[in-house]
């Protein structure tokens, strides 16, 4: 093949560059882009937002009588190992703000704590709420039908009042004069009960209307 000179002057195409010069060139570009992002002095900002950690109980210690914690028995309330000889309840459930108001208790609570915790040793925010407990052993007053515990769920037994009010009661308490009655089930609206349902039961919940039976022969 014949080559054409122009303007006097052969041209000529540079030699490609042996393929171990290649490799050297591109393993140095690679090292100056990875010394500028490490370079000091330089931050990266991270708009995703911290990572959700997975659900579970709170270590020991960091938020006060957390979801599965436990506490002392006695006057003073303390928050303790739950495999100490001390511990006599754990934490089902904790909320911000009162019972009345706040989210209800799980139905297997037995009793509530109301907790405050303040001043410079306190050490979450959850400082100021309530605490929903049970026992670690028998009895569990909070169970169906054992007449104790700060719900009213199906199961339990009431007496009625003149007042419109009702008084939880042991199903298996022979005692007392008053009629009793059996929560049978629990509805969204009244109209939702059976239609032998003798009481209403006001309940907390996504049902809050409790189908009560006049219970006879106790």
């Amino acid at each position: 093949m014949d080559e054409r000179v122009s303007s006097g002057a052969r041209s000529r195409r540079p030699a490609p560059l042996p393929a171990r010069v290649v490799l050297a060139v591109a393993t140095f570009v690679v090292a100056l882009l990875l010394a500028a992002c490490e370079a000091p002095g330089r931050t990266v900002t991270d708009d995703r937002g911290p990572v959700p950690a997975p659900p579970g109980p709170s270590p020991y210690g960091v938020v006060f009588l957390g979801p599965g914690d436990c506490s002392s028995r006695g006057p003073v309330i303390r928050e303790v190992f739950c495999r100490s000889e001390k511990a006599a309840a754990t934490v089902l459930a904790r909320h911000l703000g009162t019972p009345s108001s706040g989210p209800p208790c799980p139905d297997a609570t037995d009793f509530v704590l109301h907790v405050s915790e303040t001043g410079t040793g306190a050490r979450s925010r959850l400082t100021t709420g309530y605490a929903c407990m049970r026992n670690l052993e028998p009895p569990h007053p909070g169970d169906p039908g054992q007449g104790g515990g700060p719900l009213t769920v199906v199961g339990d037994c009431v007496t009625a009042s003149r007042a419109g009010e009702v008084t939880e009661t042991a199903c298996a308490d022979a005692g007392g004069r008053a009629p009793r009655y059996r929560v049978e089930s629990a509805v969204r609206r009244r109209a939702q009960c059976p239609d032998d349902t003798d009481l209403f039961v006001s309940l907390r919940g996504e049902k809050p209307v409790g189908c009560a039976r006049r219970s006879t022969g106790w």
